[in-house]
């Protein structure tokens, strides 16, 4: 990967099985898939190699968020609105994460965004097609099912409410019940992170709806807890800087979704990884997960994320088996299926079982 100096991970770190809560789908797609489909469609791109298309897609070097998130217009205009390359993108995520060791992932989504009908404004300049967002949510579920069956790595999805489309949110809300029993963990908010949640009343109306309904929350940023009633922070970093809210969430073992490679190249954090918040929150025992968030962008694996913690944040092995507890006890499935997970666990860290969560 670009801009990180990579390691090797001690075996018995490598070999860790992990628990991913933070990634997203549109942002893990493989390089050649891109290449594949824009072939079969028919849709030119800039480059026609995996090396040159990777080089346009890719961030190696910090910057804003604003400008990482203008990487996606590089290639989702090719995933969007064809459903056999959506179904093929969800496998493929689980293939690749079963080869990283993960056992249990949760992986996120905008339906909205791979979409071309049923939807306000069609995104990426498509034209209206026949693919709608809850046709989206059912290709994706076959996906990752697939995948489940194929490589042993249980895999479940959040979907997206964006911060500047409050009108998809309610949408999004009532897909989060409607396959609720069927792969669909949770309800989250992301994007520009500029734009105030609270301006937007169409988020908050669809968090209340969550809440009134059960369906679990995981919202980026720190307005998270109180106007949202969220039950995760992805990221978080930012909490430090007022430290009566920290103390306030370390009270209530508020889990924090970090992604270490992605804060680094989104200017989240200082770019220096001996200065990061992670080791503040190592250092405290709060409730945290390591997560790529969008490995696609930054041109990495989570054993990246892993190898920065091991290099420049101090961390150990008995580290990494608490933050993939702390993971498993924090994900969102249900009760029975979560007491699996972590007797998994506890298993491969030839740890004493208990499944008290």
């Amino acid at each position: 990967m670009r801009g990180i100096n990579k390691i090797a991970l001690p075996c018995h770190v490598s070999l860790l099985r992990q628990v991913e809560l933070h990634v997203h789908l549109d942002g893990a797609i493989r390089v050649q898939t891109i290449l594949d489909v824009a072939k079969r469609r028919r849709i030119p791109l800039p480059a026609d190699t995996v090396e040159e298309m990777t080089q346009r897609i890719i961030v190696d070097k910090p910057g804003s968020l604003t400008e990482f998130l203008g990487k996606f217009a590089e290639y989702m205009h090719v995933i969007a609105g064809d459903g056999e390359a959506i179904r093929r993108v969800a496998y493929e995520f689980v293939e690749d994460k079963a080869k990283e060791g993960v056992v249990y992932v949760e992986v996120r989504y905008s339906p909205h965004f791979l979409a071309n009908t049923q939807v306000d404004p069609i995104p990426w300049d498509q034209e209206e097609g026949d693919l709608s967002p809850d046709k989206v949510v059912q290709l994706v579920n076959q996906g990752l099912r697939e995948g489940e069956r194929a490589f042993r790595t249980k895999a479940r999805s959040i979907l997206c409410c964006m911060r500047h489309m409050p009108n998809w949110s309610m949408d999004v809300v009532e897909l989060c019940k409607k396959y609720r029993h069927d792969g669909v963990v949770a309800i989250d908010l992301a994007g520009d992170e500029s734009l105030n949640c609270e301006a937007y009343c169409g988020h908050k109306n669809a968090y209340q709806e969550a809440v009134r309904c059960g369906i679990h929350r995981t919202v980026h940023a720190g307005e998270a807890v109180e106007v949202l009633k969220a039950e995760r922070v992805g990221h978080g970093y930012r909490t430090l800087e007022d430290p009566a809210l920290y103390r306030q969430l370390l009270q209530q073992n508020m889990h924090f979704e970090m992604c270490p490679v992605s804060s680094k190249f989104t200017g989240a954090c200082c770019p220096d990884f001996t200065k990061h918040p992670m080791i503040t929150f190592r250092k405290d025992k709060a409730n945290y997960s390591l997560n790529t968030d969008d490995p696609l962008i930054f041109n990495s694996t989570l054993h990246d994320d892993y190898r920065t913690a091991l290099r420049f944040m101090g961390f150990t092995e008995e580290e990494f088996q608490r933050l993939n507890i702390c993971s498993a006890q924090s994900c969102f499935l249900p009760d029975a299926e979560k007491r699996e997970l972590l007797d998994s666990l506890y298993e491969a860290y030839g740890m004493i079982q208990s499944t008290a969560f």
